[in-house]
């Protein structure tokens, strides 16, 4: 007996009823908005940092889907790894073995995080979060962590409770009893550990939102802090690890940092199976599993499956073969650069920052009388609209997709894919450039565009 199913067919027949599909049964916000801001396209195939419409115009894609995609879309090595993995037709998942990829996976990683000793295999960044946080709870025996300011850790219910963005948590009470400390804050850190409840600090060495680096020294003093209070230091890498910032981890950008636990997930899936990886030290995982009784005491349905296994493996042997986190050094350095150069030339072009292949580009209140004006009528209407109509024309007119770096926020974020070369960094200078132009020079359809934006923000309020 077969059953008579085509996915090609299924999309051929189906496909341009997309929009609808999603305002009917899932998000109906999501096609509301892009709709909104124009960003309705129809992407019919990608591949690397590119995608194509039915019309064969390429787009250059500088989001990565939120940068899990770090070796680009459709990479071959993961392509082939996959084929094979199904290929092989695995006993999968039967939970009574030790199955070999895990294993090798882990390995793989623990190479490159030489302080670390063991591993636990989710889906998910945020799973990986609430993994990092029951362990740490569970090794100190203290109920309290402390995570920065405007922080992203996720939005499952223990990751969000270390979220410190409001936008999020709003709604969502009550959460677990965590606290929050301004990024880079030793003397708030110091005085939370005193109080002798604390079992972390969770930090993300590059903050998403805003891309905010931790103070130069911080994570050093902070883990002296944490060790000497019997607290550990958590770092979440879910964005910035594999090779993101120009090393493996961001945590490496400074000597002498052992975070006791560390969170990995996006770029590990090579953008096809969802994976995330939680590495801690050995005590820590003694601690969890601390007798047969307790061997699934954490444990995930799909953690481990081999399908994700097989692209994490693929993905470390890409990293390592095609030198991916040093062209993300080399080519994140020259974007930096590129930019940077732009901000004495325009006036609402405040600052560029970050690291390797994570770019922030902030905007500011303009000097000028007349660009004031306009600058003041998107603020009253809504902080961020000028962000916005920044990345709009980037991709309706140059064909770059990008993003505002989080929620009211004047900041666009880069985050590409780490495979991304000098060509690429021309373009996107190029038409950031001739946005920037148009932008101040006051007038054309940049702030036609404006104007909608306050519109609707309004009508919104």
């Amino acid at each position: 007996m077969s059953t008579d199913f085509d996915l090609g067919e299924l999309l051929a027949d189906r496909a341009s009823e997309r929009y609808e599909l999603h305002a009917r049964h899932l998000n109906h916000q999501l096609p509301r908005m892009l709709h909104t801001i124009g960003f309705d396209k129809v992407y019919e195939r990608a591949e690397g940092a590119h995608f194509w419409d039915a019309e064969g115009h390429d787009y250059l894609d500088m989001l990565a889907g939120f940068g899990v995609m770090g070796l680009g879309r459709h990479h071959p090595v993961v392509r082939r790894a996959l084929h094979d993995v199904l290929d092989l037709s695995l006993p999968d998942l039967t939970r009574f073995d030790c199955a070999p990829l895990p294993g090798l996976l882990a390995e793989r990683l623990l190479a490159h995080s030489p302080h670390l000793d063991r591993v636990y295999f989710g889906n998910s960044g945020a799973e990986a979060v609430e993994t990092a946080l029951k362990f740490a709870r569970r090794a100190t025996g203290r109920p309290r962590v402390l995570y920065c300011a405007h922080a992203f850790h996720g939005l499952t219910t223990g990751a969000l409770s270390v979220n410190g963005e409001d936008c999020f948590r709003d709604g969502f009470a009550p959460l677990l009893p965590d606290t929050a400390i301004g990024l880079g804050d030793l003397d708030a850190l110091d005085r939370e550990l005193r109080r002798g409840d604390v079992a972390a600090l969770i930090v993300e060495p590059i903050q998403g939102k805003g891309v905010h680096e931790t103070p130069p020294g911080f994570l050093r003093a902070a883990r002296e802090l944490l060790r000497k209070r019997g607290a550990l230091l958590i770092a979440d890498e879910v964005q910035t690890g594999l090779g993101r910032t120009g090393d493996f981890y961001a945590y490496q950008h400074e000597g002498g940092v052992e975070p006791d636990l560390v969170c990995v997930a996006k770029a590990l899936s090579g953008g096809y199976v969802p994976v995330s990886a939680t590495l801690g030290k050995d005590w820590i995982f003694k601690k969890v599993y601390s007798s047969m009784d307790r061997v699934v005491v954490h444990s995930a349905s799909f953690g481990a499956n081999a399908q994700a296994m097989a692209a994490g493996l693929a993905v470390l042997a890409v990293l390592d073969a095609e030198d991916v986190v040093g062209n993300a050094r080399r080519v994140g350095a020259l974007l930096k650069s590129r930019l940077t150069e732009l901000v004495d030339r325009y006036e609402m072009l405040h600052e560029v920052r970050g690291r390797g292949l994570m770019i922030g580009i902030e905007f500011g209140r303009p000097s000028s009388l007349a660009l004031r004006g306009r600058w003041a009528m998107l603020q009253t209407a809504r902080r961020g609209l000028f962000a916005q109509m920044v990345v709009v024309p980037l991709l309706q007119r140059h064909r770059i997709l990008t993003q505002v770096s989080g929620d009211r926020l004047e900041v666009i974020k880069l985050i590409p894919p780490l495979i991304i070369g000098e060509d690429d960094v021309d373009r996107f200078v190029t038409a950031f450039t001739a946005v920037m132009d148009e932008a101040h020079s006051g007038g054309g359809l940049v702030w036609d565009f404006g104007r909608t934006l306050v519109k609707q923000a309004v009508a919104n309020r």
